[in-house]
């Protein structure tokens, strides 16, 4: 048996979620906050017999597309005194970070 953590952006946590349940998958939904944007993350948890580990993966891959987006800049240039100027950034959001870690026991009481 193998445990799936996989971190998504807010926005796709309910279509994942929604994806899986539909083909038999239970999920554990976490909140979690992102380092770098500081923005909502859902971290999902999905134990899964290994020979459906592909399915499970492909779901996630096909619910969580990455897209841009623009956000101001937290950063403070040192040519400017320190002053503080945000200023727009076009970053990349959304998509998935997985893992994929064996479950030496498993028990649902």
């Amino acid at each position: 048996m193998k445990l799936v953590f996989a971190i998504v952006h807010d926005e796709d946590g309910p279509r994942v979620i929604g994806e899986l349940n539909k083909n038999g998958f239970s999920v554990t939904r976490l909140c979690s906050t992102g380092g770098f944007l500081k923005a909502g993350n859902t971290t999902l948890l999905v134990g899964v017999e290994e020979e459906k580990l592909d399915t499970v993966i492909g779901i996630i891959e096909a619910k969580s597309k990455s897209r841009k987006q623009v956000v101001n800049s937290t950063m403070t240039p040192n040519t400017m005194g320190g002053m503080f100027m945000p200023y727009p950034v076009e970053v990349v959001i959304g998509g998935a970070t997985i893992f994929v870690v064996d479950v030496e026991r498993f028990e649902k009481v």
